[in-house]
Formats: C-alpha cells, structure tokens, sequence
C-alpha cells in the first residue's frame, strides 16, 4: 500500500482549470470534492497558478479541508489540513505544439508522427525529403508555424545520412523562433540514424538546443518510441512549461513532472488496457480538437484532428463532413440554409449550450460527423509499420499511399470511451451512447462508457505516482457504464432477421428476433450480468465467425443491452421521408428525447 491518503490534482486546460481531491476510503480511493475556475494563463493575469489556487479555494469550501497556506499547498496532510500530494497537467497556452521531420513520408516520417502524438502533442507539419515540397517552400513553413519544439527522425540505424543533413539544414537555415521565451533557443529532438549524429550536431548544434536520443526506427522491422517520448516530456517541461506565465511556481508545487493534458489522457487508458488485459478505445471531443487513443494487442496510438471540434472548430466540421453527412442524422426536415446559420452562430459564440430541443437535436448530429472523421484520421495513422516486408520494390517504399495494415479491429474492441462536454454532459446518457454507436460503429460486442465529468487527465499523471489509486477512481467515479452493444456485421434487406438472441438473469429472461434497421433495449443495470447468446443469420457475423453462435456473459449500465440490427456501416433511407421514419424508430427504442 502506498502512504498517499488526500491527493489533490489539476488539470490547466485552456479556457479552464479543474482541481479534484481524492482520498482514501479503507481500503480504496475514491474521488470526493471538484472545483473549478478560469485558467490565467493569458492577460491580465498571466499567471497560470492564479486560476490553479482559485480552483483549489473551491475545493477547500467544499470539503472543509485547509489545503492553502496563503500560496502554499500544505503538505503532507495531517487530519483536516493538507494534502499528501499535488499533481497537474496542462493544456493551457495551446499546449505542447511540435513539427516533425523524416526521411520517407511514410515510414520514418509517420513514426516520428506517433511518437510526438503519443507524447500528448498536436503536430503542426510533417516534413519529408520525399513530400513534394522546394528546399524553400519548406524553409518558409518551418518559420511561420514557429513550434514549440522540432522531432528530426530518419534513417534506419546504418543507413541514409546525405537526406537527414539535408533536413537538419532546413531547421538550421529557417532559424525558427520559438512560441515562448524570446531569448532561448528552440528545443530540436535528434532520434534517427546513428551514424549521422556528427554531421547533425555540427549543422544543428550551435543554432538550436539539441538534445540525441535514440533512433526512432533503428531497423525497418522495428519501432522505439519510449526515449523520444520521455526527451519531449522532459523539454516540454523545461523549455516549453518553463517559458509560459507562471509556470515555474506550478511545477515547484508539484510532486510530479506536469504532463500535457493529452499524454495524461493516453497513460490512463493505457494503464487501464494493460491491468484487464482489453482492448479499448477512448476519445475527447473538444471545442477546437478532437483527440482519439487506441490500445489494441498493446500497442497504444494517439491522433488529434486539430481542426475538429463543437465551438471554434465546427465550421471545419461542416467544410469536411458535408452538409448531406450531417443532415443525414438530423431527425426532422431542416432548411440547408437553416443549418448552416447555426453552425456560423456556435463558432461566433462558442460558449453557448443548446437551449431547444431542435438545437440539441443539430448539435449532437455535427457531433457524430466530428467523432466519425476524428476516427477515420486515427485509424489511417494506427497502422502497422510501413516499409516491412510487403514492400517489394524501391519505388513502393516511396508510394504515399503504401500503406501498413491498420491495427483498429472492431471486433476485437472490449471497450469504448468517450469523454468531452457533448458526450460527459448531454441530458440523456441514451444520447452519449447513440451518439458513440452512430460514430464509431463497434462490431460484435462491446463495452460503451462516457467520463462523467472529464477527470482523466488528473488520474493520468496520478497513475506515474501510484498506479492503484488512479485506477480505483477510474474505474469508480470517473467512466459511467453506458451499457453493452452488441452489433452482427453483414447486409440484407430491412425487416429480413439477422439474429435470433436470449438473454437471461436469474430474475428474468427474454428471447427474440432482431431484424435488419432494428434497435433494442433491454434492461440490464451496471452492476448486473447477463448471460446472451445470439444465433446470427447466414453471413452475419457477431464475433465468432459467420453464421456462428456467440455465448458470453454481457454487463449492463444507465442505459441497459442494445441490440444493434442497423449493419455495418449504418444503412439509412435515400428518401427524407424514410429517413426520418427510420431516425424516430431508432430514437423511440432508445428513449433518446
């Protein structure tokens, strides 16, 4: 057992800094206060331990427990007074921005990418010898994006040195000036092929703070990216978090390396994948980005559509979507004009909250649209290494479109997550969960949970320090149980029966057909189990082959066992009037509005 009893953590987002206290209860944490205030990390304050402290004061008055001493955290608790740990993670400023460099586009490049996006940064560019850019064009993009930080990659261990210089004399040549702190040099992370170490330092040395680690790809077979991503935690630390307003109290007050908000995100899942031994997928739609996390046969992945979110992304959701994939899910007739003035209105003013059930209704339809794309760009990028073995020729190595199989299988997926204020706060949970299946589409049978007031960040960089306590919060008081969905995959006819199921408690059980377009409900409560078993038709499939029966024991949640008949993907109506029929039975068995 470790000796932490009241932990206090934060979380610096950008418009808000959320403070929760944990403590232990006998033998298990739970998550007892929050508190919440703006985050100051802009003018006037420029200060981001103001909003922190002022989070924290809330806390206080709630739980009637002195954690301050003026501008202290009291530590270590003693009774009511203190707390035995802080811990924090930041988003604030506009998080931890990053350009990447790699020889191939495809293979070096796209691992450099996974690397910076699995350490919780949104990357900027991707830059390449083979991305069809001038030597100039690339100079003039490496100045004006102005990263907080540089990932340089290529080569595998042995290999090509003539294109990593020439990249790293891009880097030298723009000069680039970092966001923060004008009289420092910018943070360049060299993890490529060993033996051009020399010549990068001679070319990058002196004009940037270069920091080597070990190559990302040291042969075509294999990735390394735990170094890199430890070195741009560190950086990201002492340059990037030093540099921003206030930041150096912040990290004095920790007992723990501050994570960006998105890196923290990805530890829990990860940690949560690892100790049930699943499959799971989470993801966090925001106002400006949409951030997917994948953990599927142990290999975590993590993408962030920069240009996806509900409030300043969702004209972005619109221009990419289309107004016919948005339309599509909107449950009565809509003026395309209409549409469009209330998406133009949200991204003017983008704190606003839906006030008619119309609104709602618009607002969770662009947020299927945003959560499908975001998933469509992660599955692209969670790929198995490109360049290995199927490559045949040199020219396929250098194809943009060789592409390595993608690791996303949704049937082997045991647990979905979503989290982000359309899904954490829509008035219904039926709604996070309609609008989870209608995006993501999962096969066969799985597990569906929303974050119930978006506290995976704070047990993310809790897990570092200790592991049991960030999952007994996780898994009590942060994910609410949707319910479990349970999807054959095939085609035919609407109305034809695509499975014949029976699920049964001690208390009660039911039997039934589940035809093609069809939704169901059961009632099943979090804290039951049910044993099902589906018989699906000939060419369907439901996990355990075509045709095959399944047996498996299911749990429940707030909204119970869904059947999913809808096939995959969802087949809607080409008339409006069909469509519409179809959109109002499905909301009917769910008891969505």
């Amino acid at each position: 057992m470790s000796d932490l009893n009241v932990i206090i953590a934060t979380d610096c987002g950008s418009t808000t800094t959320k403070a929760i206290l944990i403590e232990r209860k006998g033998e298990v944490y739970r998550q007892t206060f929050r508190g919440e205030a703006p985050t100051t990390v802009e003018a006037p304050f420029e200060d981001v331990t103001r909003g922190v402290l002022n989070a924290i004061q809330e806390v206080e008055e709630l739980s009637g427990r002195q954690i301050l001493d003026g501008e202290r955290i009291i530590t270590p608790a003693e009774g009511t007074r203190g707390v035995d740990i802080y811990v924090s993670t930041s988003s604030a400023g506009g998080g931890l921005q990053m350009m990447v460099a790699g020889v191939v586009q495809a293979m070096t490049g796209e691992s450099a990418q996974r690397c910076a996006l699995g350490a919780g940064a949104i990357v900027m560019d991707v830059l390449a010898a083979n991305d069809g850019r001038q030597p100039h064009q690339k100079i003039e993009r490496i100045r004006q994006l102005r990263p907080d930080m540089v990932l340089l990659s290529g080569g595998t261990d042995g290999g090509t040195v003539s294109h990593v210089v020439e990249l790293a004399e891009f880097i030298a040549a723009a000069d680039p000036k970092p966001r923060f702190g004008t009289g420092f040099q910018l943070p360049v992370i060299y993890a490529g092929n060993q033996s051009a170490r020399p010549e990068v330092e001679a070319v990058l040395g002196h004009r940037t703070a270069l920091t080597v680690t070990e190559n990302l790809r040291p042969v075509l077979e294999r990735e390394n990216l735990g170094p890199a991503r430890q070195v741009i935690h560190d950086l990201f630390l002492e340059h990037v978090m030093a540099q921003a307003p206030g930041y150096r109290r912040l990290i004095e007050w920790a007992g723990a390396p501050i994570m960006p908000t998105p890196g923290a995100v990805g530890t829990i899942i990860q940690t949560i994948a690892q100790r049930q031994g699943i499959s799971v997928v989470g993801v966090d739609i925001g106002g400006a980005t949409t951030d997917v996390f994948s953990v599927f046969s142990e290999v975590f992945n993590r993408t962030v559509s920069a240009n996806l979110g509900m409030s300043y992304s969702i004209s972005n959701v619109l221009a990419e979507a289309g107004l016919a994939n948005i339309m599509r899910w909107v449950p009565f007739a809509l003026d395309e004009a209409d549409l469009r003035d209330r998406i133009k209105n949200k991204m003017i003013r983008p704190t606003t909250v839906p006030q008619l059930l119309e609104e709602l209704q618009v607002e969770q339809a662009i947020a299927r649209e945003a959560l499908r794309l975001a998933f469509v760009q992660h599955r692209q990028l969670a790929v198995g290494l490109k360049g290995v073995q199927s490559e045949r020729t040199l020219s396929d190595v250098f194809d943009q479109s060789a592409t390595g199989e993608s690791l996303i299988r949704m049937m082997a997926l045991d647990l979905l997550v979503g989290s982000g204020g359309v899904l954490s706060h829509a008035p219904r949970r039926a709604q996070a969960a309609a609008m989870l299946m209608d995006a993501f589409q999962p096969e066969g049978v799985t597990r569906l949970a929303v974050d119930s007031i978006f506290m995976m960040p704070h047990l993310g960089v809790l897990a570092t320090v200790d592991e049991k306590a960030a999952t007994d919060v996780f898994e009590r008081d942060c994910l609410i149980y949707l319910g479990t969905c349970v999807a054959p995959v095939g085609k035919g006819k609407p109305g034809e029966v695509c499975a014949t199921y029976e699920a049964g408690l001690p208390a009660w059980s039911r039997a039934g057909q589940l035809r093609v377009g069809e939704l169901l409900r059961l009632p099943l409560t979090a804290d039951q189990e049910a044993r099902l078993v589906v018989k699906p038709a000939r060419g369907w499939d439901v996990g355990a082959g075509r045709g095959q029966e399944l047996q498996t024991v299911v749990r429940g949640g707030v909204v119970g066992l869904i059947l999913d008949g809808r096939g995959r993907p969802v087949q809607l109506d080409e008339t409006d009037a069909g469509r519409l029929a179809q959109l109002e039975a499905w909301n009917r068995a769910l008891e969505l509005y």
